[in-house]
């Protein structure tokens, strides 16, 4: 009975480090990455448009984001919400197409990054941290109620912790990983 408990907790849990890891990718690391582009929305006649719907993004270099709308029109305004966004790069219109020159991290901004990652990686092991709470919540409720025995109350915490330390650990990998893509020159 509690075992669908600790599976819907672990789907949480899954869902926790994939928000991470898409929140990560967006951060930029010195190397050209599209989903540097995922939370740019650009005013296409009138509707907040995501930028990546309205154009193809490639990356030709490893330093460079070729950005080619499929509607010609639409330069102007995503060269506009380019530079009002917080990227912090200066695009490159051609006519045709943007380029964004990713340019090479100061140790000064590669500091900045990490405590941003760090923020990102702390909120996530929060959010772990509070589903094993509530879970456990949840299966003491079941106890009281006489839906689950003290021994299985038991196993089932030792289950939920063992889950929290394996997300944890894997969230610890991630930061590593980025660490190691900001930090490197």
């Amino acid at each position: 009975m509690y075992k669908e408990l600790i599976v819907k907790s672990e789907e949480s849990m899954k869902k926790s480090i994939k928000f991470l890891k898409e929140e990560l990718a967006t951060i930029r690391a010195g190397k050209a990455n599209p989903k540097l582009l995922d939370k740019i929305h650009v005013n296409y006649y009138g509707t907040m448009t995501p930028l990546n719907q309205l154009a193809n993004i490639s990356v030709p270099e490893p330093r460079m984001l070729l950005i080619q709308p499929w509607d010609a029109n639409a330069l102007k305004e995503i060269e506009k919400a380019i530079l009002t966004s917080d990227l912090g790069i200066n695009p490159t219109n051609d006519g045709k197409m943007i380029r964004l020159v990713i340019p090479v991290l100061t140790e000064e901004r590669r500091r900045e990054l990490l405590k941003l990652v760090k923020k990102e990686i702390e909120n996530c092991k929060i959010a772990v941290r509070n589903i094993r709470r509530d879970t456990n919540d949840e299966l003491k409720k079941m106890e009281k109620l006489g839906d689950i025995s003290k021994d299985d109350l038991k196993r089932a915490e030792d289950e939920m912790q063992k889950l929290t330390d394996k997300y944890i650990n894997m969230i610890d990998d991630i930061y590593k990983d980025k660490e190691v893509e900001i930090l490197e020159v």
